[in-house]
C-alpha cells in the first residue's frame, strides 16, 4: 500500500509541476531565453537611388553646351575733362596750355554670351557692350573675331551680335516656362575674366520683378555663382539647354553671394526675334505711371474693391492722357479681366502691338467707368 501510495504521489507531484511551468510559460513565454536573430543590412546601390536623386556628374551637359558660350571683350574710347583750375591763365603760364585740353583713355570691359544660331547670331547683355566702340569675341575653340551690333533692348538689357565665321556652334534652346523651384542648373561664363567657368546650383525662385534692375523683370533666381564677367552668359539645365541669360547678382561686395539672376530664354527668344526682324523691340504703351493698391491707400480713395492698380501718374500726350484719364485713378479690368498688380499690367500692356486698342474698367472717386484707349509705340529707353 505504501509503495502505491509513494508512486501516485510522485506521478500527481510530476504532473503538477509540468502543468504549473505549462502555465508560466504561457503566461510569460520571455523566461525561455532566446538566440539573437542576425538582422541583414542591404545597401541600396548607387543605380537603385530613386530618380530625382541626380547624377554623379554633370559634365554631358557641360559639353554640349560649353562650345556656344563665348567671351567678350570691348574697347571703348573715353573723353576725360580737365579740371576747372587747369583752364585759369596763370596756371596754363605756368604749366603750359595743354593742361585744360581734353585727354582721351581706353576702357575695357568683359563678358559673355551665348552662340544662338550657325547664321552667327549672339545673345548677351545689353549693359556689356553698350557704347563699345569695338567688340571682340572669343570662341571656346580659340578662334577669335570682331562682333558687330544688330540691335538692343535696354528694357530687357540684351542685345543682339552677329559674327561671321564658318562651322559655328550653337546652343540648344531650352524651356523656361516649365522650370521649376529645385531644378538644377549651371551658369557658364567667363567671371573676372580667368576664363571659360562652370558653376552649380539650382532654380531658387520663378517671376522675380521689382528689382530696379531693368523695366520689364522676369528674372530666374538662381544660387548658382554668377560674378561680374558672367554677365551675357548661359544658365542651362541638366541637359545642357539654354534656360536663361545671365545678367545680374544681388551683392554687397561685388562677388557671388547666393543670390543671382538669370532672363528667362522664352522672354530672351521673343526679344531676339523681334530685334532680328526688326532691329529694335516693338511695344504697345499707355503712357502711366501705376502703383499696387494698398488697405490705407484704397480707404484714402474710396475705393471698395479687392484688386485695381493706381494711376501715380500720366505722361502728357500720351495714350491715357488723350482719353482722359486723370493721376489718381483705378484701373480694376484691362479687357474685361481683373488686374491682379502695377508690374502685370505695364507687361501686359508692353505685349501688345501699337495700334490695339483695349478696354478699361475705371474707378474715380467711388464712380465705376469704362474707356477705350488706342495704346501707341512706345518711346525708346536710352
Amino acid at each position: 500500500m505504501k509503495k502505491q501510495f509513494y508512486s501516485g504521489f510522485i506521478i500527481q507531484s510530476i504532473l503538477t509541476g509540468l502543468a504549473t511551468a505549462g502555465l508560466l510559460l504561457l503566461l510569460w513565454p520571455e523566461l525561455i531565453s532566446r538566440p539573437p536573430e542576425l538582422v541583414e543590412i542591404q545597401q541600396v546601390a548607387p543605380h537603385t537611388r530613386p530618380a530625382g536623386s541626380g547624377p554623379v556628374s554633370y559634365a554631358d551637359a557641360v559639353a554640349i553646351a560649353k562650345p556656344a558660350v563665348v567671351n567678350i571683350y570691348t574697347r571703348k574710347l573715353v573723353t576725360e575733362r580737365r579740371q576747372l583750375m587747369f583752364n585759369n591763365p596763370i596756371m596754363q603760364y605756368f604749366f603750359g596750355k595743354n593742361l585744360s585740353q581734353q585727354r582721351q583713355r581706353l576702357q575695357t570691359s568683359l563678358g559673355s554670351g551665348v552662340i544662338i544660331s550657325t547664321q552667327g547670331y549672339i545673345l548677351t547683355n545689353n549693359h556689356v557692350i553698350a557704347g563699345a566702340d569695338q567688340i571682340k569675341i572669343l570662341l571656346a575653340d580659340g578662334r577669335t573675331v570682331q562682333a558687330s551690333v544688330v540691335g538692343s533692348d535696354p528694357d530687357t538689357d540684351l542685345s543682339v551680335l552677329q559674327i561671321n565665321l564658318d562651322n559655328l556652334p550653337s546652343i540648344i534652346i531650352g524651356e523656361s516656362n516649365s522650370l521649376r523651384v529645385g531644378d538644377v542648373t549651371l551658369a557658364i561664363g567667363n567671371p573676372f575674366g580667368v576664363g571659360q567657368t562652370v558653376t552649380l546650383g539650382i532654380v531658387s525662385a520663378k517671376g522675380r520683378n521689382q528689382l530696379g534692375i531693368n523695366a520689364f523683370e522676369d528674372f530666374i533666381q538662381t544660387d548658382a555663382a554668377i560674378n561680374p564677367g558672367n554677365s551675357g552668359g548661359a544658365l542651362i539645365n541638366a541637359y545642357g539647354e539654354l534656360i536663361g541669360i545671365n545678367t545680374a547678382i544681388f551683392s554687397k561686395s561685388g562677388g557671388s553671394q547666393g543670390i543671382g539672376f538669370a532672363i528667362p530664354v522664352n522672354l530672351a527668344k521673343d526679344i531676339m526675334k523681334q530685334i532680328i526682324e526688326h532691329g529694335s523691340v516693338v511695344r504697345g504703351w499707355l503712357g502711366i505711371e501705376a502703383q499696387d493698391l494698398n488697405a490705407e491707400l484704397a480707404r484714402s480713395l474710396s475705393f471698395k474693391g479687392n484688386h485695381g492698380v493706381l494711376i501715380s501718374g500720366i505722361f502728357r500726350n500720351g495714350p491715357a492722357h488723350l482719353a482722359g484719364l486723370q493721376p489718381g485713378d483705378i484701373i480694376t479690368h484691362i479687357n474685361n479681366k481683373a488686374v491682379s498688380n502695377a508690374r502685370n499690367t505695364m507687361n501686359q500692356n508692353s505685349r501688345l502691338k501699337p495700334g490695339t486698342t483695349i478696354q478699361l474698367r475705371i474707378v474715380r472717386m467711388g464712380n465705376e467707368f469704362e474707356k477705350q484707349v488706342r495704346l501707341i509705340r512706345r518711346p525708346q529707353q536710352e
